[in-house]
């Protein structure tokens, strides 16, 4: 047995159904479309979410609260895993290399979750007030960076 040998069990492909060909196809005159109505015709196209003149889905549905398109969507890390990571000095780039954040986003912020025992330096684009304490009070620094700077 070699691969070019290999075959699909017998029935196992069926053949495409070919409409409009003739009566002797099984699928002759009408097509597969019924007779009349509004689907019968050449030409018919129906719009996204038309549900036969009903009220559609998306209509009968309430709407409640906006979405804010200019939503900053940040990285987020929190000092309990900066603590488990080599190294002394972490950045955006440095912790998209060790694969602790996936996307940058609008930038990264860092969160004061965990407990931090030793001196590291820390560049981010935003700091929560408890990441901050926690980093200086372990001896380390927390620098921000980019246009987030206040």
């Amino acid at each position: 047995m070699n691969l070019s040998g290999l075959k699909p069990p017998a029935g196992q492909k069926k053949g495409r159904k070919r409409i409009g060909r003739g009566m002797g196809s099984g699928h002759g005159k009408t097509a597969t479309r019924g007779s009349k109505g509004q689907h019968a015709g050449t030409g018919f196209s129906q719009k996204r979410g038309f549900e036969g003149g009903q009220m559609p889905v998306h209509r009968r549905l309430p709407k409640r609260g906006f979405t804010n398109i200019f939503k900053k969507q940040y990285a987020i890390v929190n000092l309990g895993r900066l603590e488990k990571l080599d190294g002394d000095t972490f950045g955006p780039d440095r912790l998209l290399e060790l694969g602790v954040i996936k996307k940058p986003g609008d930038g990264l912020k860092v969160l004061g979750s965990g407990e931090l025992t030793r001196k590291i330096v820390v560049e981010a684009h935003q700091f929560s007030k408890s990441a901050v304490e926690k980093i200086q009070k372990a001896g380390g620094t927390a620098q921000v960076i980019g246009a987030a700077a206040q």
